[in-house]
């Protein structure tokens, strides 16, 4: 039969719990298991304690290219008033695929004597001052009416040396008197990192805010309103986001007459100030 224990020892048995529960505190506590990650370095430690949350940001308009309040936009309204026999503007200047171009053209008009250079300055002044009632800091690459060039090459790296987010060029063409609609050119195949998306994706916006204020993408040329070129040396010698916009066909009637009227300006200059964001 089994033997009971003496009260001496059962008195033994729990001075020696009592000592050992002692010894396991807070400061002699069993080690942990061992972690299979690498511990962290006192630099890393630090960083991440000193890094800032970041802010979110405001989200562009949908179907708009995304330019911050603040940022530069280069409005380029197409040729000039004494473009002519005798300025100069035939003089060949860099095309930005190793061939060349005429420094500029006397550009398009309507039946009438309508002036490209006219309408696109009218257009021009109007979308800078919605750009920059926007918040933009707006720079022409023309400041009048009533000179000579700039050159196509000049033209081209004007978004740059501006700082620029963008550059929007103001156009109309003169295509086939059946034909209208507006078309947006864009530099293509892209020479640069600037031109291998941003820029297509400007040409995408822009495509988007004139179809949305009722215009027509050209009947004639490009597709869907998009127009893919190489031949542009103002886009091709672009190192930020550029595309040319004909806004309307001065040989036909119908888009002649908006324009050369104050209202389908206005209309025009809306469009384009919408394709930012």
């Amino acid at each position: 039969m089994p033997i009971a224990p003496s009260p001496s020892r059962v008195v033994l048995v729990a001075v020696l719990v009592v000592l050992l529960g002692s010894c396991a505190g807070p400061g002699n506590a069993p080690a942990a298991a061992p972690s299979l990650a690498p511990p962290a370095s006192p630099a890393a430690s630090a960083a991440a304690s000193t890094v800032p949350p970041v802010a979110p940001s405001t989200p562009a308009r949908p179907g708009t290219f995304p330019i911050p309040a603040g940022a530069t936009i280069v409005v380029d309204p197409g040729h000039n008033g004494r473009n002519g026999p005798g300025s100069g503007i035939d003089r060949p200047v860099p095309d930005g695929r190793g061939g060349t171009k005429p420094c500029n053209t006397t550009g398009a008009s309507s039946a009438e004597g309508y002036p490209e250079h006219a309408f696109t300055w009218a257009v021009s002044q109007d979308l800078a001052q919605r750009l920059r009632a926007r918040g933009y800091r707006v720079v022409l690459a023309r400041d009048s009416d009533d000179g000579v060039g700039p050159c196509v090459d000049v033209r081209g790296e004007a978004g740059a040396r501006a700082h620029a987010a963008a550059v929007i060029s103001v156009h109309a063409d003169g295509g086939p008197t059946s034909g209208h609609g507006f078309h947006v050119l864009y530099s293509s195949p892209p020479l640069n990192p600037a031109q291998r998306g941003p820029a297509r994706a400007l040409a995408d916006a822009a495509v988007t805010a004139m179809r949305g204020a009722g215009f027509t993408p050209a009947t004639y040329i490009g597709r869907g309103g998009l127009d893919a070129r190489g031949d542009i040396a103002g886009l091709n010698l672009a190192s930020v986001p550029s595309v040319l916009v004909e806004c309307a066909n001065l040989r036909n009637p119908a888009d002649a007459a908006l324009a050369r009227s104050p209202q389908g300006q206005q209309r025009l200059a809306e469009a384009l100030a919408a394709a930012v964001g």
